[in-house]
């Protein structure tokens, strides 16, 4: 039973802890956003308290939110933190203002409080690094732990890195609220960046023991429906950004075995593709062919639909390669070139590709010398053993150097 309460609390606290902090943030101000965060963290210890006493309640998001909106009362009202430090702050804003009632969690005023928190902390004035910790932090619910895990550092780093965060939304007087028409688009291409590196972080994951950390894909997914439903941030490329992620995320059962190993692209089952998310993406992917812009999202997400095609042809790769032509003159990467040559191999043959592939000199990359060990195969195998060993010791993952070791032990 004490398990199950446990379960219950954690799960809500990922789904309702952003809504919450949002709310409270766009009522009182995001100067008060760590007060904003205490009421919320208050209120999940008075429901594990009162739950393991009383048990879980019929509608436990309701009671969640029945004593937020009391505890946030007390914390403004009765010590004066309102008339001392909010009404000031409004009024430099806007005149008559008029004392905020309760906290209002409809599903209307939920959504449009994480919307508009979404463009406040993606606000360029905040370092992209502390971007992606308050996004999860703020907007995604997640603990200091998970987002110390997240960037393969302690959780002092990750207390600092949000404290000085949040220092900067205070001077810099950055307020919940959508940018004007104005700059929209602008500010939206930052808000997309830091979604797409939360998924990438979750598809390919930094941490010691996980490639996959599918929650991390989750949230970013959330955060772009949340997006499209609004009809300002309803664009080509957001729609474009939804389309990529859908791909990739139809892939998702069939990239580990029961065990959590890496299944390799050519080994995985296509029985286990989603294909209700396929169809999503291709659905989003139409969408976004509305507009006159070709953005990175557009491309990568037609090279991930291509991949949601397991028949291995000539065409597929030729395809894929003239996307990968393009987004290589859009937005250079260095893990784009490298995707780019591996599709030239499988177009053009190995010895095609091995000549682009020595001029990349990404030395220190372990995908790098994997791909010239996989070229290098057959036709010297020599040069493929040193470097798929080179890729070994690079590699930081135990499961990525399983892999290596397999295709090590097939050459020797």
């Amino acid at each position: 039973m004490v398990q199950s309460h446990i379960s219950t609390l954690k799960q809500l606290f990922q789904q309702e802890f952003s809504k919450m902090v949002a709310v409270i943030s766009n009522l009182f101000g995001l100067q008060h956003i760590e007060i904003a965060e205490d009421i919320v963290s208050e209120t999940f210890l008075a429901a594990t308290e009162s739950w393991a006493k009383k048990g879980i309640p019929e509608n436990p998001a309701a009671w969640l939110y029945v004593v937020a909106k009391q505890k946030t009362l007390y914390h403004f009202r009765r010590n004066k933190i309102y008339e001392k430090k909010v009404i000031p702050e409004l009024s430099l804003r806007q005149d008559n203002v008029a004392q905020p009632g309760e906290p209002d969690f409809s599903l209307g005023n939920i959504r449009d409080s994480q919307l508009q928190m979404m463009f406040a902390v993606c606000n360029p004035a905040i370092a992209s690094e502390a971007q992606m910790g308050l996004a999860l932090r703020i907007l995604c619910g997640f603990g200091i732990e998970e987002i110390a895990a997240a960037f393969l550092t302690g959780k002092e780093t990750i207390n600092k890195r949000l404290f000085r965060a949040k220092e900067k939304l205070r001077s810099e007087k950055i307020s919940m609220e959508m940018p004007p028409e104005n700059e929209l688009t602008g500010r939206l291409d930052n808000v997309l960046h830091i979604i797409y590196l939360l998924f990438n972080e979750g598809y390919y994951s930094r941490t010691q023991d996980r490639i996959l950390r599918k929650e991390l894909c989750v949230e970013a997914m959330r955060l772009g429906f949340m997006l499209c439903e609004d009809v300002r941030t309803n664009l080509p490329k957001t729609n474009a950004l939804l389309a990529l992620m859908c791909f990739h995320a139809s892939r998702f059962d069939a990239r580990l075995t029961n065990e959590e190993s890496p299944v390799l692209y050519e080994d995985q089952d296509e029985l286990l593709w989603d294909q209700e998310l396929i169809n999503r993406g291709l659905h989003f992917l139409e969408l976004s062919a509305s507009g006159e812009e070709i953005s990175s999202y557009h491309l990568e997400a037609r090279i991930a639909y291509w991949h949601c095609i397991k028949e291995d042809t000539p065409d597929k790769w030729q395809e894929i390669l003239q996307l990968y032509n393009q987004l290589l003159c859009i937005n250079y990467s260095p893990g784009a070139a490298l995707n780019r040559t591996f599709a030239l191999y499988k177009a053009d043959g190995k010895k095609v590709a091995l000549a682009e592939a020595e001029k990349l000199g990404l030395e220190g990359n372990h995908f790098f010398h994997l791909l010239l060990g996989e070229l290098y195969d057959g036709m010297d195998n020599r040069k493929a053993l040193a470097n798929l060993r080179k890729a070994y010791d690079l590699a930081q993952n135990q499961d990525e150097k399983l892999v290596i070791e397999k295709k090590i032990a097939l050459i020797v």
